[in-house]
């Protein structure tokens, strides 16, 4: 069958479109997918380039998010059908995460534990579910499961084009926040405003934590007035600094990954005269997922794709994340 493989760490050019990948079975615990649609995160182009500290098992099929029908079913497996319709989760309990420690998406069959199936509704598409774990799951976790965020708050999200920014974006306007997307480009400050952001800015042209103060006030030691009242961040870096000067006295900074850097310069003044809240979100569970595919069910909410690719783009697809020059999420349809 047809799959992306990495056979060696390096840059996205190393990623190679094969027909004779072997064709997994469903033994024990496990079935097969059918996989009609996966999706990139940026944690693809780390796995890619190689994480200091993670042993990938190379080599490896890459794509953490999967949708499709079941195939085939294993001995052992209750309550599952050949023709199911099925999310993934791509969190395999005794393995790791689909795409780095086992093969993951990118394939035309996948061999998945039984424990990693979620129904799918009917009327939600594959492109759309497979959107949803990394990105959506993360957000979803980090702002509703956590309950960070709140009608009436002032909300800064950094690196609001990508996968988890869309959903912050859509997440906290639904709450009822006045939402603050940052990004690169007039195109996506002009996507952002289309789905929900009530202000935007360009990055590359202002500095955001300036920006938040001068609009709001300066924060002021003995008061709460001033600054904003959430900083979503997970691009660390050089921006972690400036995310704690614009939050208000009592501000939540956000934070569920670091894409730009996990070891940022620090200043704990900021943490303690202002009583920061520095909240840490990890992953996503099966809740997250079934109440973000019934919210697309119901209408309420509609994952951004930028692009639906074929397997033969996959590479190039990835490659546009790693530029960081997409909008949403890039969907693959193996």
């Amino acid at each position: 069958m047809r799959a992306l493989v990495l056979p060696e760490h390096g840059a996205i050019d190393k990623l190679r479109v094969v027909d004779d990948h072997p064709m997994p079975e469903a033994d024990n615990r496990h079935v097969v997918v059918r996989v009609h649609a996966s999706s990139f995160n940026y944690h693809d182009v780390f796995t890619v380039k190689g994480m200091p500290g993670i042993k990938v098992p190379l080599p490896v099929v890459i794509g953490l998010d999967m949708a499709g029908e079941i195939a085939k079913i294993g001995p052992d497996v209750k309550g599952w059908q050949p023709g199911d319709r099925v999310l993934v989760n791509p969190l395999n309990k005794e393995k790791g995460l689909m795409g780095e420690m086992l093969d993951g998406g990118m394939e035309e069959y996948c061999r998945v534990a039984a424990d990693q199936l979620i129904r799918m509704p009917e009327r939600v598409s594959f492109e759309a579910a497979a959107s949803l774990p990394v990105a959506y799951g993360t957000a979803h976790r980090m702002l509703i499961t956590h309950r960070t965020v709140k009608a009436g708050d002032r909300v800064v999200i950094l690196g609001a084009s990508g996968g988890v920014g869309t959903g912050c974006v859509i997440l906290a306007k639904q709450l009822g926040a006045h939402v603050i997307a940052c990004a690169s480009s007039p195109e996506k400050l002009e996507k952002l405003r289309e789905i929900g952001a009530d202000d935007v800015i360009d990055y590359t042209q202002t500095d955001f934590s300036r920006w938040a103060i001068d609009r709001y006030g300066k924060p002021q030691r003995r008061s709460y007035e001033g600054g904003v009242d959430v900083v979503i961040n997970f691009t660390g870096g050089d921006t972690w600094q400036p995310s704690l000067k614009c939050l208000k006295r009592g501000g939540k900074l956000l934070v569920c990954g670091a894409t730009a850097g996990h070891d940022p310069k620090e200043d704990l003044r900021y943490v303690w005269s202002f009583e920061l809240q520095i909240i840490g979100s990890n992953s996503f569970y099966d809740e997250n997922l079934i109440a973000l595919m019934q919210m697309i069910e119901a209408g309420t909410m509609k994952p951004v794709i930028d692009s639906v690719l074929p397997l033969e783009q996959a590479a190039d697809g990835l490659r546009l994340i790693a530029e960081r020059k997409v909008i949403g999420k890039i969907v693959v349809t193996p």
